[in-house]
């Protein structure tokens, strides 16, 4: 028997499924576009809800795998709980039967038959692709042409094993997989632990079925087997990763692990005692479909009510300890740019963090200025050594994210984004310089006046509001609160105006110490800053409403 001509034409089809897969997943996700991020908002309602946008997502990317990889990186990232990584997980392992279906359907929907639909639909999605000029255009030519190769790679596998018919190793080989439940177990792990897919791999057990290669029993077998080694991504891409991250890829392996058991042992019943005849006979595709879609499903029912049982165990099985919360770590996670939407997001509460840090800083040093306490000077210098890792960080990622494929309005977004962080960063600044004004003051045993003392609480507290406002405009994307910015920045330029004004008199009065005058001309200039960039960050907020 020829192999070399049999092994060749198989690797191309796979090759040609998978990268038709892809392609497919990947346009259906530009077009969700932004609706992405509302679909992450369901997420923090229930588990229930978890377990729905899951399925959905799973649907969508066509991979069960790199779903559980995006929640990995969630967790990392500190966006989801572990329970709401449950409810996803759980879901993603229904979402992937989608692609199961889409291959069988050439069984149960004969107009389907690849033959003739995969050259239309290449067809059209490349006249699609060719004509239009709209980005979302072009983006469901790629989900047709994506669904045209990924039934001429099923046809082009399931082509090439037919010659295995006439091979009786191979049959045997099977039915020994059949016969013995750990090999077939073993088979189906390791198969897709090295493809990476469960997708990928029911494709290629769909393909020898379809040549009527494979027996009941052993493809049930294999079949949960490859729920198993679909966990070898997410434990992989947990590596170096938090706690949380690492207990999150845990979950997902002992989820599939304790659904296979369970229902490896109902299938030993059936097929050794109850239907022996049926585990013999041959499986066809949609009958796969159909098991995998029972057992993903079963598995889901049956453990939900169990699942916070499942994350306190793989809290146990997970005993690393994470270091003290350090504040300048960036939760964000390389993982989540496979889906460029939900980066965006990930990115906007990290700068969002950002922007809460510093306003704690504002406070500290709208303060200091009157204490001059040792500790709030070394706290601020802190923090802003904190704002600076994190304004770096923060950057960087974006710059990668805005490399990635993106619609024009997330460009936007990013771009403003990068906008954003340089304004808080410099406001971070500013509190520094303004408590080493405060140090200043208190090296020269000098204060203020009581006048310039009120006068100068009432200008920091305008611009604390001020950049408070800005950072919850920003979290909120508020326009109202933006317009309070602006009012409020407005009202921090003409109180400077005034107060300098004043100020000038009372220095040119001899009213005052003249290091504390500079002093507090410094700190005027510094607060009106402050408030000049929380304007910027408001008008950044109207400009993409």
């Amino acid at each position: 028997m020829d192999y070399v001509g049999i092994i060749i034409p198989f690797i191309g089809g796979l090759g040609m499924f998978i990268y038709g897969m892809q392609i497919m997943a990947q346009g259906l996700e530009n077009a969700a576009g932004s609706k992405m991020k509302s679909l992450l908002e369901a997420l923090t309602r229930n588990k229930f809800m978890g377990v729905l946008l899951g399925a959905l997502i799973t649907a969508v990317i066509q991979s069960s795998s790199a779903t559980t990889v995006m929640v990995v990186g969630f967790v990392n990232a500190g966006i989801v709980d572990l329970s709401q990584a449950m409810g996803v997980i759980m879901g993603a392992n229904v979402g992937t039967t989608v692609t199961g279906w889409l291959v069988s359907s050439v069984e149960w929907a004969k107009f389907l038959s690849p033959g003739n639909l995969a050259p239309i639909a290449i067809m059209i999605g490349v006249i699609v692709m060719l004509t239009g000029k709209r980005r979302y255009t072009k983006d469901i030519s790629s989900i047709i042409i994506g669904f045209g190769l990924l039934f001429v790679g099923i046809t082009t596998m399931s082509s090439s094993v037919e010659p295995l018919q006439d091979s009786q190793a191979f049959r045997d080989m099977f039915v020994t997989l059949g016969r013995n439940p750990f090999m077939g177990i073993l088979v189906g792990a390791f198969v897709t632990a090295v493809i990476q897919s469960s997708s990928a791999s029911v494709g290629i057990l769909q393909s020898l079925a379809a040549a009527g290669l494979v027996p009941f029993n052993a493809a049930v077998y294999i079949i949960m087997g490859q729920n198993i080694g679909t966990c070898v991504t997410a434990i992989m891409s947990s590596i170096g990763a938090k706690k949380n991250a690492k207990t999150a890829a845990i979950m997902h392996l002992l989820f599939n692990i304790i659904g296979t058991v369970i229902f490896s042992i109902l299938a030993i019943i059936l097929f050794t005692g109850v239907f022996p005849e049926v585990g013999r006979g041959m499986i066809s595709q949609t009958q796969i479909s159909v098991v995998h879609t029972f057992f993903n499903i079963g598995t889901t029912v049956l453990l939900f009510p169990m699942s916070d049982w499942i994350i306190k165990l793989a809290k146990k099985l997970q005993k690393d300890d994470d270091n003290v919360a350090d504040e300048s770590r960036v939760l964000l996670d390389e993982r989540i740019l496979e889906t460029p939407s939900i980066a965006l997001q990930s990115t906007v509460s990290e700068v969002s963090r950002m922007g809460k840090i510093v306003i704690r800083t504002m406070e500290r040093a709208k303060d200091v200025m009157f204490t001059m306490e040792q500790e709030a000077f070394d706290k601020i210098r802190e923090e802003e050594d904190t704002v600076d890792k994190l304004c770096s960080s923060i950057t960087e990622y974006a710059i990668k994210l805005s490399s990635l494929t993106i619609n024009e309005k997330e460009h936007q977004q990013v771009a403003s984004l990068l906008q954003i962080i340089s304004d808080i960063e410099r406001v971070s600044d500013y509190c520094e310089n303004i408590s080493e004004f405060a140090e200043t003051l208190k090296n020269h045993r000098a204060e203020f006046s009581d006048k310039g003392k009120g006068e100068l609480a009432e200008m920091s507290q305008v611009c604390a509001d001020c950049f408070r406002y800005a950072v919850e405009c920003f979290e909120e994307n508020d326009k109202e609160k933006a317009l309070r910015v602006i009012e409020k920045e407005s009202q921090a330029d003409q109180l400077e105006i005034r107060l300098r004004s004043e100020h000038m008199k009372r220095l040119a009065g001899h009213q005052c110490n003249t290091d504390a005058g500079i002093v507090f001309l410094d700190a005027l200039v510094a607060l009106e800053r402050i408030s000049d960039h929380a304007r910027n960050i408001a008008e950044e907020v109207l400009s993409l409403n």
